[in-house]
């Protein structure tokens, strides 16, 4: 949540803070604001509640006036979305300037001591008790230095942040650190780049520092970058690594939104996915993560599967592939109730973590419980070097590049690709899995990207039609079994996402036991039913449902006559197996709930109230 963008250089400050904002609008914001330190080292500060667009047109008279800055979108946590709440926040001497994304656990007792001290407070954040602290701690001492004074501060304060800081005496100096929210470093000629990300500064440089955590720099022209442990003050040589990713890969290439184009990237994900890792000529899965930790996949007591949102999803999803295919036992939670509940943990489970960012604030959480009492710990995430990556014992990359609509598409099917591969894998080294069903299987996985291909070009102009019909529901339900039960959650969480319109997934086989109240001639029903798994208990949920006069969208197999029949609406898809179900019938509900959205006029790539990495509790 939040985004940070911080330059000194030789260019235009405020063109790369504001570019570099817009960059990372994508991860959801209520307001934005940029503090530049201009030739006589005195700051200029504007904010303001909205977008990035409401910040440009009371600031652009600062276009051209300093090669210094700090720029920041922000997710309201504490206090309300407003201009005063805004960052950048200044201390009470106006000398020192902070932009802040996390959370500051303790700032009410801090903030105490600070007005004991006989400061005061403008806003109601977190964020303005940090700035002052580092003042109180410049204050106590004369000869307390802008880093250090940073570092005592951060030593005081508990929670999650990643912050950028100026200071007016210390012209051309950024003093940036982070614990639980990312901050990358961009390094280029005799200029440096801080983003949340590397979006912001990929056109400028392929090098980068991904800061780690409880780490800070001190960064200036003439000194470079001067990396420290925040507790110890013990000097760090930088890892500066090469950018694997491109402008092309952020840019929208025509399409209307970001989101649209990275449902129709699918296909390449996918393939991408599976590159180098499923080798159909020589009949193998390739995967060093599992390859090097077999014994230990093999011989745990369970696999505990965390995640939030969409990725809880592809773990349900995953439940069903690893016990089928590998029988292991799984069990599937949401990391943000996992580490709260005093789990039992041995170090005879593998516990696997998805998240699209590897930066999930609960997903790191429960992971370092999971570490801690002795469980191996295995990764999926989507992006380089993040935290998940980092603190796992091994891990795979979904490669589906950089995904920046806030509803996650790409990613989910990228990440159900990777827990197919594991189950098959495992399946096939345990002898759960025989060599005949082996090829079949992975035969077919192979072949997902073109039934993809073809879901997209046959059900895009259809699915456009069919949600002009709903623009103005209220309530959705959608119903699925077995492997498609959790395609239904995700169909319904898409449509919640980004159109605002209430929906609901469930088994449907849990219909009759509650749901079934709901529905009436205005009740639309989104129903998943293939041909594999369940067809006639499908059968007998539609002719429950019309029997009700509710309005049924059919997720169907091509040919199908039965439910089609019955059917208000009929959407086809390729005949697979039924554990590829889920990826294949996904597509078109994706297609569904966002042109729905495009046709209410909501904001598809920055819904309303969420964040794309949420990096806080």
């Amino acid at each position: 949540m939040c985004g940070i963008v911080g330059y000194t250089g030789f260019q235009d400050a405020y063109d790369i803070v504001i570019n570099g904002l817009r960059r990372l609008e994508y991860r959801g914001y209520d307001s934005a604001g940029i503090v530049l330190e201009g030739s006589n080292n005195k700051f200029e500060v504007e904010k303001t509640k909205g977008k990035v667009d409401d910040l440009v047109s009371i600031s652009e008279q600062l276009k051209g006036t300093a090669k210094i800055g700090m720029g920041h979108t922000r997710w309201a946590t504490h206090g309300v979305p407003s201009d005063r709440n805004s960052h950048p926040h200044l201390s009470n001497n106006g000398k020192i300037a902070v932009v802040h994304n996390g959370i500051i656990e303790n700032y009410d007792t801090i903030k105490t001591m600070l007005t004991e001290k006989g400061f005061t407070f403008k806003s109601e954040t977190d964020t303005e008790v940090l700035v002052n602290l580092i003042q109180y701690f410049m204050d106590l001492k004369s000869d307390t230095d802008f880093p250090t004074a940073v570092r005592y501060a951060l030593n005081e304060v508990y929670g999650a942040y990643a912050i950028t800081v100026l200071h007016e005496d210390y012209p051309g100096v950024l003093v940036v650190a982070r614990l639980g929210s990312p901050l990358a470093i961009g390094i280029g000629d005799k200029e440096y780049f801080i983003a949340s990300d590397a979006s912001p500064f990929v056109e400028f440089t392929k090098e980068a520092i991904y800061l780690e955590e409880g780490h800070m720099a001190t960064i200036s022209l003439e000194n470079g970058v001067d990396i420290r442990t925040i507790n110890e003050n013990s000097k760090i040589e930088p890892e500066i690594q090469e950018l694997k990713l491109s402008l092309e890969q952020i840019e929208k290439g025509g399409y209307e939104h970001f989101m649209l184009k990275e449902i129709f990237e699918q296909p390449k994900s996918i393939h991408d996915t599976m590159r180098g890792r499923l080798l159909l000529d020589e009949g193998i899965i390739k995967m060093a993560g599992i390859w090097d930790h077999l014994e230990r996949f093999k011989n745990a007591n369970r696999i505990i599967i965390i995640a939030c949102g969409t990725s809880w999803h592809a773990g349900l999803i995953g439940e069903y592939l690893i016990e089928e295919y590998a029988r292991i036992p799984v069990e599937v939670e949401y990391a943000s109730e996992f580490r709260y509940r005093n789990p039992i943990i041995t170090d005879k489970d593998v516990v696997i973590a998805i998240s699209q960012s590897g930066e999930t604030a609960d997903t790191m959480a429960a992971l370092k419980l999971a570490k801690e009492r002795g469980a191996f710990i295995y990764g999926i995430c989507n992006v380089v070097d993040s935290s998940i990556a980092r603190i796992t014992d091994a891990g795979s990359y979904t490669h589906a590049g950089p995904e920046i609509g806030v509803a996650s598409t790409k990613a989910f099917t990228a990440q159900l690709t990777i827990l197919t591969l594991i189950a098959f894998k495992l399946g096939k080294h345990n002898g759960n899995l025989g060599n005949a069903e082996f090829m079949s299987l992975i035969a077919e996985l192979d072949a997902l990207p073109k039934k993809i291909e073809e879901v997209l070009s046959t059900t895009h102009e259809l699915t456009q039609n069919i949600a002009k019909d709903f623009i103005n529901t209220t309530n959705f339900l959608y119903l699925g079994r077995g492997y498609n039960y959790p395609a239904a959650l995700e169909g319904a969480l898409k449509l919640k996402e980004i159109s605002y319109i209430h929906a609901e997934g469930y088994p449907a086989a849990e219909m009759k036991h509650g749901p079934i109240a709901l529905i009436d001639e205005n009740m639309p029903i989104v129903i998943i039913a293939p041909k594999k798994g369940h067809y006639d208990k499908i059968v007998s949920n539609v002719q429950e449902i019309k029997a009700r006069k509710g309005k049924v969208i059919a997720v169907v197999n091509k040919g199908d006559k039965q439910v089609s029949a019955m059917a208000d609406y009929v959407i086809e898809i390729p005949e697979t197996s039924e554990c590829f179900s889920p990826i294949v019938a996904s597509v078109p509900l994706q297609l569904l709930a966002y042109y729905i959205a495009v046709y209410r006029g909501a904001n598809v790539d920055q819904p309303r109230n969420l964040a794309k990495s949420v990096t806080v509790e």
